[in-house]
């Protein structure tokens, strides 16, 4: 369970990150390539990802050797690099004390984390190298895609503040989760350790994120705002577009050609005229079409102020692959 407690000043310093941040997104990808549930839903995409890491990625695993890993590692930054230079920026008396919790009875430690943990360039240069090659393999193919994704979320986001205010909008980010008395409860499982994070001034920033699935990823760091990643999108992480097409005549044959092209037409959320537009049939036939989708469970539709949009299921995402 998680408990986020807010100070007056905390009220007027909520913001949802207007664009994701490649390395966060990363290290949550990663996290969930090491996860041991959903083997149905995340088969596939682990298997794939698991083919497309090389060898130069393999040190990252070093770095958590008990599944926890060292918080130097929580940066933002706008860009990969960006993110990059914010953990090499990171204070040496930081990095080895991390490195030490992590590594505490658990034996010696590879060379490489040695390297690092002494402040040596070489360690550094492992660290950076083995990031960017992951990046390129699990997260470069797909980057647009979590571009769109989060576009469509803030958006989203954005007209539930509107709409039903601060507390309305972040009990709707996770199912079970309450805002009250200034105190923003996250739901967790029979025994689970509750932790409590007191912003005392500095501010939350929501970031969704579209590869993990478990409970919110937290950033707390002295004198920085909190930052919240919170698993968002269609429930399945994104996928290539070369691997998201593929014939389509298998399930037009199922579903009928308008409504499969209406399910590939939904990367992100989309209202009922855009789905018209983008088809070339009226309104009254998307309409239809969609209900139908509804109905089985492969296509969700929300209202937001005037507009109704509608986004692919998961089990929409497991057809369309």
């Amino acid at each position: 369970m998680l408990r986020v407690r807010f100070t007056v000043e905390d009220l007027a310093r909520v913001r949802c990150a207007p664009r994701p941040s490649p390395v966060p997104e990363l290290h949550a990808a990663l996290l969930m390539l090491g996860a041991p549930h959903e083997g149905l839903l995340f088969g596939r995409w682990r298997s794939r990802v698991a083919r497309a890491l090389p060898a130069a990625a393999a040190p990252l695993a070093d770095l958590v050797p008990g599944g926890s890993a060292p918080v130097f590692l929580d940066v933002r930054g706008g860009s990969r690099e960006e993110g990059l230079a914010e953990i090499r920026a990171a204070a040496p008396e930081l990095v080895r004390s991390e490195l030490a919790r992590v590594y505490a009875g658990r034996g010696p430690a590879p060379a490489w984390i040695r390297a690092l943990h002494a402040g040596e360039a070489e360690g550094w240069r492992t660290l950076a190298a083995a990031q960017r090659a992951a990046y390129g393999a699990v997260l470069a193919p797909v980057w647009g895609r979590v571009q769109d994704l989060h576009r469509a979320e803030f958006a989203r986001h954005a007209v539930a503040l509107a709409e039903g205010g601060l507390g309305a909008a972040l009990a709707a980010l996770a199912p079970g989760s309450v805002f009250e008395g200034g105190v923003w409860t996250w739901p967790a499982g029979a025994g689970a350790a509750v932790r409590e994070v007191r912003l005392g001034g500095r501010g939350l920033v929501l970031a969704p994120t579209f590869h993990w699935r478990g409970g919110p990823l937290v950033q707390d760091r002295p004198g920085r705002p909190v930052v919240v990643a919170y698993p968002a999108g269609p429930g399945l992480p994104p996928v290539p577009e070369e691997d998201a097409g593929g014939p389509e005549e298998p399930l037009a044959g199922v579903l009928g050609p308008t409504r499969a092209a209406l399910l590939r037409a939904l990367p992100a959320p989309r209202t009922t005229t855009e789905l018209a537009r983008a088809l070339g049939v009226s309104a009254a036939t998307v309409s239809a079409h969609t209900a139908a989708l509804r109905a089985a469970g492969l296509l969700a539709t929300a209202r937001t102020g005037r507009s109704v949009h509608h986004s692919r299921t998961a089990t929409a995402e497991l057809l369309l692959r």
